[in-house]
């Protein structure tokens, strides 16, 4: 099913480094966080619970995600 999310604020990461390769999140939704494409913000969004997205940035910010490997 595709949700359409007017009206929500579509945010970057601070440590993005600007050369388009991003995600951005939308927040103020209950229960979830839509997550799209910066390159495409007319396109799809995935959602995640917030329990779900939660887990993974807490698992970014122990280093359970390696960049570059």
């Amino acid at each position: 099913m595709s949700h359409e999310y007017h009206g929500v604020k579509w945010r970057k990461s601070t440590y993005s480094n600007g050369q388009g390769d991003c995600i951005e999140v939308a927040d103020g939704v209950i229960g979830i966080v839509p997550v799209r494409d910066s390159k495409d913000p007319h396109g799809p969004a995935l959602t995640f619970t917030s329990e779900a997205w939660r887990s993974f940035v807490v698992g970014i910010q122990v280093g359970d995600f390696p960049v570059g490997s």
